[in-house]
């Protein structure tokens, strides 16, 4: 019993020792755009519909190209594991290598291709203009963004994650200011509304991506970066063979962000501000994901490290120190949402209506933090073991099944935009239920421990 809970106690220390950072920088990172949020609501109300429109398309593109960094990540940290120095300077030396392709690809089709996306969407041709406008002055990011992601791995995987924190408060900082003076023309600068939204976090990526890069080639810590000499002769098929578990991590995110978009187009067809609701409600559970996801990201990484060292305990007890983490941030949600609602939501917008009536998405989507951190710390665990295809399947079954429940409780229930939370709430659920299952199993039974 003493050496378990002295197993327990190293677990819970090396997760936070890599995850605290993480958090940080991406409670940050959210604050700023709940800032963003709370100045474009205040400015318009239609500019909070906007952001329902517009954040979650640009997300998962930005998710794609983050998942296949997901695959170096698990093969990298699979390396460290298990001492191979050759192996970790092949895949980390690629990943720097061949970063930039999709990115560029995909900065091409939102500053030129927008307006057909946003059609396809059904957004009302009243919010299209703004949409547009939005994903072209953002758009630039992507120029950066395979970088940030390749060294986000680096920075990870060499357990060595201060910088990101730091990363994220000088471009968060940055971006909050840029937008307090493009959005409302403060300082003698014209009043852009939702561009100066967007400009103001071109703006802010691009210093703090000066200051990372600085990071990455002076910090004396960064174990799995790779030499000069492996980055340049770094070949393709390096890249491409941890793309392949990236890419179902990609495929993933993008069926859970093509069901994200199918559940706004059902939103937008019950009206105008339905969309701005779920992105009000959404954007506060951000909050307490962020957290979670955080969590899951430093489960990957010791949990690949496990599998490395064919270490059982270490990839249990990782995941179990994880997940009751996630049951402590999912609690204090629950308690926010019950204690102090109309405070939280009043925030984002000065709609009484809209105030008076959206308490009880806040407290369905905190119950549901349950099913999702489940989802985020097992299947972070599961994607470690080198099986990035199971979470892809299940969020194939997913996918079909949110949509599927959102046009029932909508359209023949009637429920209206509860019916669209009752959806996701049930969705989570069943797939924690089965992601669980398969955790078992992996830990039980899986070669992958030696057996």
């Amino acid at each position: 019993m003493k050496e378990k809970i002295q197993n327990y106690r190293t677990y819970f220390a090396r997760l936070l020792a890599l995850a605290v950072p993480l958090i940080l920088s991406n409670i940050i990172n959210q604050v700023q755009m709940l800032i963003d949020r709370i100045f474009l609501g205040q400015a318009n109300t239609l500019y909070m519909a906007v952001l329902g429109n517009t954040m979650s398309p640009l997300w998962t593109t930005m998710s794609v190209c983050f998942s296949i960094a997901t695959g170096a990540s698990i093969l990298i940290s699979q390396s460290v594991g298990a001492k191979n120095d050759a192996k970790k300077e092949e895949y980390s030396g690629a990943l720097l290598k061949y970063c930039h392709i999709l990115p560029f690809a995909l900065f091409l089709l939102w500053f030129f291709g927008s307006k057909p996306i946003f059609r396809l969407m059904g957004v009302s041709e009243n919010l299209i203009g703004m949409c547009a406008d939005y994903t072209r002055y953002s758009s630039p990011v992507f120029l950066v963004l395979g970088m940030g992601c390749s060294w986000t791995v680096i920075f990870q995987t060499s357990n060595h994650t201060k910088h990101l924190a730091i990363w994220s408060v000088l471009r968060s900082c940055m971006n909050i200011f840029l937008d307090w003076v493009l959005i409302f023309g403060n300082l003698g600068f014209p009043s852009m509304g939702i561009k100066g939204a967007a400009l103001g976090t071109t703006i802010a990526e691009y210093l703090g991506g000066m200051y990372l890069m600085f990071a990455y080639f002076r910090s004396g810590k960064l174990n799995t970066r790779p030499s000069m000499s492996a980055v340049k002769g770094a070949k393709l098929k390096s890249y491409l063979h941890s793309a392949r578990l990236g890419i179902n991590t990609a495929l993933e995110d993008f069926c859970w962000n093509f069901g994200n978009l199918a559940i706004i187009r059902i939103l937008n067809s019950i009206n105008e501000l339905a969309a701005g609701i779920y992105s009000i409600i959404f954007g506060v559970e951000v909050l307490a994901v962020v957290i979670i996801g955080a969590l899951g990201n430093g489960t990957l990484t010791l949990a690949s490290e496990a599998v490395g060292q064919s270490d059982r305990k270490q990839f249990k007890g990782v995941c179990a120190a994880a997940y009751a983490l996630s049951l402590a941030v999912t609690l204090a949600m629950i308690l926010a949402s019950i204690l102090c609602p109309r405070w939280i939501i009043s925030v984002f917008t000065k709609d009484r209506g809209i105030i008076a009536t959206s308490g009880i998405y806040l407290l369905l989507i905190s119950v549901n933090l349950i099913s999702k951190s489940a989802n985020i710390v097992i299947g972070s665990a599961i994607r470690g073991s080198g099986d990035t295809r199971w979470m892809f399947f299940t969020q194939i079954f997913g996918t079909v099944f949110v949509i599927a429940s959102a046009c029932f409780f909508v359209y023949t229930l009637e429920l209206g935009i509860v019916g669209v939370f009752l959806a996701v709430i049930v969705d989570e659920a069943v797939r924690a239920a089965i992601n669980f299952g398969k955790f078992v199993r992996i830990y039980k039974k899986s070669p992958v421990f030696g057996d």
